[in-house]
C-alpha cells in the first residue's frame, strides 16, 4: 500500500514538468488544490439607472469589497463566540480537568492524523520502469534478436533505439522484422551476465545485478564512450512518444465493432489513427496484451510481418472514445495524466463529442472528463491512468461539484479512494457547507457519515439547528411531490404560497430525522441555555434532555466531556478547531495563574538565622543527647546547609509552625520545643 500524504492537511507539492500544471496531474501527486475550497460570493445589487460603464464597475467593485469584509467580519465573530462559549464553560473547571480536556483533544487530533493517512493509502500502481522491467524479462512482442556469446536475447528495436545512440546505429542496418544481430563490444570484460545488466539498465535506467565490475569508473567511462551515455528513463521515453520511431501498430475508432474490414483499404485513414508501439501498449495494458496475444495464435501476426505493414487495432468507440486515445498512449509513455491533450489537438470529433452535441449538453469539466477516464482506465486494467484521474478529481473537490462527486464515487463503478477524500473535504468544511444551498442536496447516508465523524468542523448547536433545516427541507419537498400536478406552479401550490414552520407535520419530520438527531452530541451543545436545543425540546424532536441537566447527574456538565469522571455520561468531544484551541488557552492561562499563586506564597529566609542557635537556651526533652558544649561548639562552623527560599506554608502545613513565627523577635515562645524538634529533622535531613 502505498500513502500519498495530501493537505487535508495538505502535504503534498506537485512534481515539476510537462505542460501548464493547471491541466496536468502527475501520479503519486495528492494534494488538493486550495483555491477551490472557497465558494464564490454572489453581489445583489439594485439597478441604478444609467451609469456609465466605468462608474457600474466601481461601484460594483466597492461593494464586493465591502461584503468581503463583512463576510470575514461574520466569520470572524462566529469564531470569537466559539471561543467565548467554551470559556464560558471551563470558568468554573480545575486545572486538572482542563488538562485532561486538552488530552483527550490531543489524543484524537493524533487519531486524526491516522485516519488521514489510512485514507490517502491505495493500492500501489505499478510505474513505467517496473512495466519496462517486465518486459525486459517476459520478452512481449520481440522484433529483433541480439546475438552475444552465442546467447540470443530478444529485445525491442524502438527502445534500444531510443535509449542508446550506439544500438540506433546497429539496428538501422538491419530495418527487416527477426533480424539477428551479432555483438560485437570492444570493451573488455564484458560478459554474459554483464551485457544482460547493460541491456537491463536501458530499459529500466537501473542495473539489473549487483556486480563489483559496475563499481569500476574505469568500465564505466569505457561503456559510456563506445555505447554514448543515455538519457533518463523519462526523457527517452518522452522522445519515442513525441517522434514515433518505429512504430508497428496502429490505433483505429469506429462506432460499430463489426466494421473492421472497411478500414483494411483505406490508406487516408492512417493519418487519422494514432501510432504506437506493440512492446509499450502490451507491457502497460493486459488489455491489450492479451489482444495482441490473441492475434499472434489466430496467425494474423504473422500477415502483419509478412507483408511489413502495422497491425491496425481497432476500437470501439462507444467504450473507448477517441479523444481519450492520445491521453492514455502519453500516460503509457511518461507516467503523466495530462488533460490539456483534449483541448490543444485539432482532431476528427469523436462519436461521444457529437452525441454530447446532438443533447444538448454542456461542455464537459476537468473533473468530468476524469471520471470518463477513470472508467476507460479499469477497462484497459492500466491502474496508473486510473491513479491519476483519481489525483484530478480529488484536487477538483470544492462547494460546486461536492455533490456530484459524491454521487458518482458512491456507486460501484465509482472510487472508493476519490469517495474517502469527498468526505474528508465534507467533515472540514462542514461549518460552510451547512450556510450553503449544497447542504439541502446532501443525501442521509453522507449526512449520516459526516455527523458521526469525530473530526467534524461545527458545533453541536449547529449541527443541530441545521440538521432540523435539512429535515424541513425534505418534508417540504415531500409535500411538493404530493401535491396534485393540477395545481403545481398556480398560486394555491406549495411552490407558490410556501410552507410555514408550524404547518410541517411534527411526526413526519421526526421520521426523516430519526436516524440523524442520535448522533448528535447534545451533552456537548453550548452554551448550556441553548436556544436551539430547548425549542428541539419543545418541539418533541428530541426526547429527553442531556445527561448532565437530569437532576440525578452529580459533577455538573464536565462529567459529560471528561473520561476520567467515570460517571456514565461521558461523550467524545469532536475535534472542533475554536473548541480545541480556546481550551488550549484557558489551560495556558491557569498554569501561569498557578505559578504566580507559588510565587506569591514563597518566604525570603536568608536572614534567618540557622534553627540549631534557637535552641540554644531551651534544649528540647527528646534532644537530651545534644549538651550545650557540642551546640556552642558548632556556632563557630558556617551552617551545612543554607535555604535561602522556602514555602512560607510548608511547616505551616503540618502544624508546626505559622508563617508569620520568623517574624517575632521574641526568643521566649511556648513554641521553641516543638519548633527545635521540626528544626533538628529538617537539617538532618
Amino acid at each position: 500500500m502505498g500513502a500519498n500524504a495530501s493537505n487535508y492537511p495538505h502535504s503534498c507539492s506537485p512534481r515539476v514538468g510537462g505542460n501548464s500544471q493547471a491541466q496536468q496531474t502527475f501520479i503519486g501527486t495528492s494534494s488538493y488544490s486550495q483555491q477551490g475550497y472557497g465558494c464564490e460570493s454572489k453581489l445583489y445589487s439594485l439597478d441604478h439607472g444609467h451609469e456609465k460603464p466605468q462608474d457600474k464597475k466601481k461601484r460594483t467593485s466597492g461593494l464586493a469589497t465591502l461584503k468581503k469584509k463583512f463576510i470575514k467580519r461574520r466569520k470572524s465573530n462566529r469564531s470569537a463566540d466559539h471561543a467565548k462559549q467554551m470559556r464560558e464553560l471551563l470558568s468554573g473547571w480545575d486545572v486538572r480537568d482542563v488538562n485532561a480536556l486538552v488530552e483527550e483533544y490531543e489524543g484524537t487530533s493524533a487519531l486524526k492524523e491516522l485516519s488521514l493517512q489510512a485514507s490517502l493509502a491505495r493500492p500501489e500502481a505499478r510505474t513505467l520502469q517496473k512495466d519496462m522491467a517486465d518486459l525486459y524479462e517476459y520478452k512481449y512482442c520481440t522484433d529483433v534478436d541480439l546475438i552475444f556469446q552465442e546467447t540470443c536475447f530478444p529485445v525491442h528495436r524502438a527502445i534500444l533505439a531510443a535509449r542508446c545512440p550506439f544500438f540506433k546505429t546497429l539496428l538501422s542496418s538491419s530495418p527487416e522484422y527477426g533480424a539477428e544481430i551479432i555483438m560485437d563490444i570492444s570493451t573488455a570484460g564484458i560478459d554474459m551476465p554483464m551485457f544482460s545488466a547493460l541491456l537491463h539498465y536501458l530499459y529500466t535506467g537501473e542495473f539489473g545485478m549487483e556486480d563489483s565490475r559496475f563499481q569500476n569508473v574505469d568500465i564505466l567511462v569505457q561503456l559510456s564512450e563506445e555505447f554514448g551515455t543515455p538519457n533518463s528513463l523519462d526523457v527517452d521515453m518522452r522522445g519515442l512518444f513525441d517522434y514515433m520511431c518505429y512504430y508497428d501498430v496502429v490505433l483505429s475508432f469506429s462506432s460499430d465493432s463489426e466494421l473492421v474490414e472497411a478500414f483494411g483499404g483505406n490508406q487516408n485513414c492512417l493519418d487519422e489513427e494514432l501510432k504506437a508501439h506493440k512492446a509499450i501498449i502490451s507491457a502497460r495494458s493486459p488489455f491489450f496484451r492479451n489482444l495482441l496475444q490473441r492475434r499472434i495464435r489466430t496467425g494474423e501476426e504473422i500477415t502483419d510481418r509478412t507483408l511489413r505493414t502495422p497491425t491496425r487495432i481497432i476500437l470501439d468507440e462507444s467504450i473507448i472514445p477517441k479523444k481519450y486515445a492520445k491521453v492514455i498512449l502519453h500516460c503509457m509513455y511518461t507516467d503523466v495524466v495530462d488533460l490539456s491533450v483534449l483541448h490543444c489537438s485539432p482532431s476528427v470529433g469523436s462519436l461521444s463529442e457529437v452525441q454530447a452535441l446532438v443533447a444538448g449538453k454542456p461542455n464537459m469539466t476537468r473533473a468530468e472528463e476524469a471520471m470518463e477516464l477513470y472508467h476507460i482506465a479499469l477497462f484497459l486494467e492500466f491502474n496508473m491512468l486510473a491513479q491519476g484521474c483519481e489525483d484530478i478529481i480529488a484536487e477538483s473537490i470544492s462547494l460546486d461539484t461536492l455533490i456530484a462527486i459524491l454521487k458518482w464515487s458512491s456507486h460501484p463503478y465509482g472510487s472508493k479512494w476519490v469517495h474517502r477524500q469527498a468526505l474528508h473535504f465534507l467533515c472540514e468544511e462542514f461549518s460552510q457547507v451547512m450556510t450553503s444551498d449544497v447542504f439541502y442536496e446532501l443525501s442521509k447516508d453522507h449526512l449520516l457519515t459526516a455527523i458521526q465523524s469525530d473530526y467534524l468542523q461545527a458545533s453541536e448547536q449547529d449541527i443541530l439547528k441545521y440538521l432540523i433545516k435539512w429535515g424541513e427541507h425534505q418534508l417540504m419537498k415531500r409535500i411538493a411531490d404530493r401535491e396534485p400536478n393540477l395545481l403545481s406552479g398556480t398560486a394555491h401550490s406549495v411552490n407558490k404560497r410556501g410552507v410555514k414552520r408550524r404547518d410541517l407535520d411534527i411526526e413526519e419530520l421526526r421520521e426523516i430525522l430519526s436516524s440523524l438527531l442520535p448522533f448528535v452530541r447534545i451533552e456537548h451543545i453550548l452554551p448550556i441555555n441553548s436556544e436551539v436545543l430547548s425549542d428541539a425540546m419543545k418541539r418533541g424532536l428530541i426526547s429527553t434532555p442531556p445527561s448532565d441537566m437530569l437532576p440525578t447527574t452529580e459533577g455538573g456538565k464536565s462529567n459529560a466531556w471528561l473520561r476520567q469522571k467515570n460517571a456514565g455520561i461521558y461523550v467524545r468531544p469532536r475535534l472542533f478547531s475554536p473548541y480545541v484551541e480556546e481550551a488550549k488557552s484557558v489551560l495556558d492561562e491557569m498554569m501561569v495563574e498557578q505559578t504566580d499563586l507559588v510565587r506569591l506564597r514563597m518566604v525570603r529566609m536568608s536572614n534567618v538565622p540557622d534553627t540549631l542557635y534557637m535552641v540554644n537556651n531551651a534544649v528540647p526533652q527528646c534532644c537530651h543527647m545534644i549538651s550545650h558544649q557540642q551546640i556552642s561548639s558548632n556556632q563557630s562552623s558556617p551552617p551545612s546547609v543554607v535555604a535561602n527560599e522556602i514555602p512560607g506554608g510548608l511547616l505551616c502545613s503540618s502544624g508546626i509552625v505559622p508563617t508569620n513565627y520568623f517574624s517575632s523577635s521574641s526568643s521566649s515562645s511556648p513554641h521553641y520545643e516543638r519548633h527545635g524538634q521540626a528544626s533538628a529533622g529538617a537539617a538532618t535531613h
